[in-house]
């Protein structure tokens, strides 16, 4: 399983095993910008003009890529702070 997939379920977990603010603030900044390039896709098909269009899917696809990185910092950060998570790659 890789580190990223195991960063998202630690970011699931955050209820019951806080994770730090850093983490927290970033990853709501970054969905809210993938969720504006979303509108600017929708907005791009529905007009049926290029360019929102592509600007829309950049935005979403590396807001995404960012987001990724971010769970596997997430990950390798609380893995060396919270046992349980550290036993999930053994």
């Amino acid at each position: 399983m890789s580190q990223g997939v195991l960063g998202e379920r630690v970011w699931l977990n955050r209820d019951k095993v806080p994770v730090p603010n850093h983490h927290r603030t970033v990853i709501y900044i970054l969905n809210l910008v993938s969720g504006a390039g979303v509108i600017l896709v929708i907005w791009g098909v529905a007009a049926l003009v290029i360019c929102p269009t592509l600007l829309g899917t950049v935005v979403v696809f590396m807001s995404k890529l960012w987001g990724l990185d971010r769970m596997v910092w997430l990950y390798r950060e609380m893995e060396a702070t919270t046992p349980e998570y550290a036993r999930w790659l053994r």
